[in-house]
């Protein structure tokens, strides 16, 4: 299932996450004691230290780049020379092993997101239109977080590769009927007149050097805005990419509601 965003109902508020796709995510169980444990306290917790994290993971923001970090993700107008999958809004490096699986509306058939998967850790990725005059991840960021702890999930704040990141635990019933968790990482980053939006999940989470893998890889990310007039918090729209060398697209038969859609798997 996909995660949302956004949602053009309620004034564009972000909408309630309805879960992560297992594929992708590990799944760690929650001893029923702690499963348990009023949502309301998880809320006035997170309330009371959410502006300090966020002021200490701000102060981060102007620390000095890792080195295994380029200077994106670029905007389409600086970004340099270099060999790229093509989605429309957004153009994906191509990297050895990686797996691109595109997520699909089955109503609509609108490409909504990409999935750059490597070695069982998955990055989904979209790109949204922002105003000239503010960034989005604040916003979108508490959000988040409100709607993660509604849930009877946790949230927090930390400093990361671009900025302030976002760490969630959304409980889940497991096939045993024993709780457990599913974790991601927020990454956010607000471009000229765009934002951008990875989830991580998978093994990168607990492990430095694949998290450094993906870290390189968003790094590398170019955003196509395009002059067209959209709305902020409007998807920047996506398409499937075209045959290219070194790429092998693989189609199924009729779409499933359960399906991630088309994927394009690199050989070679």
């Amino acid at each position: 299932m996909t995660m949302g965003l956004f949602s053009r109902k309620k004034n564009q508020q972000v909408e309630e996450i309805e879960g992560l796709d297992a594929e992708d995510t590990d799944v760690a169980e929650i001893p029923e004691d702690e499963s348990t444990a009023d949502p309301a306290d998880a809320s006035s917790d997170d309330s009371s230290t959410a502006s300090t994290a966020d002021d200490a993971a701000e102060g981060a923001a102007d620390a000095p780049r890792g080195a295994h970090l380029e200077d994106g993700p670029y905007d389409a107008a600086d970004a340099p020379e270099e060999d790229r999958i093509d989605l429309g809004g957004l153009l994906v490096p191509t990297i050895d092993g990686m797996e691109l699986r595109m997520e699909v509306d089955q109503r609509s058939g609108a490409v909504t997101g990409a999935n750059l998967v490597i070695e069982g850790s998955s990055l989904q990725v979209q790109a949204f239109a922002a105003p000239k005059s503010r960034g989005l991840w604040e916003e979108v960021r508490s959000s988040l977080r409100d709607s993660v702890v509604k849930q009877g999930g946790t949230a927090e704040t930390r400093p990361g590769a671009f900025g302030t990141e976002l760490i969630t635990r959304l409980p889940i019933k497991r096939p045993d009927g024993r709780t457990g968790y599913r974790p991601a990482r927020f990454i956010g980053i607000d471009g000229p007149r765009w934002f951008l939006r990875g989830i991580l999940t998978g093994k990168a989470l607990g492990d430095a050097e694949q998290s450094r893998r993906f870290e390189t890889l968003v790094s590398r990310l170019v955003v196509v805005r395009g002059a067209e007039a959209m709305a902020p918090q409007e998807l920047i729209p996506l398409h499937l990419p075209g045959e290219r060398p070194g790429l092998a697209q693989i189609r199924s038969g009729p779409l499933d509601p359960l399906a991630r859609g088309p994927e394009i798997t690199e050989i070679g």
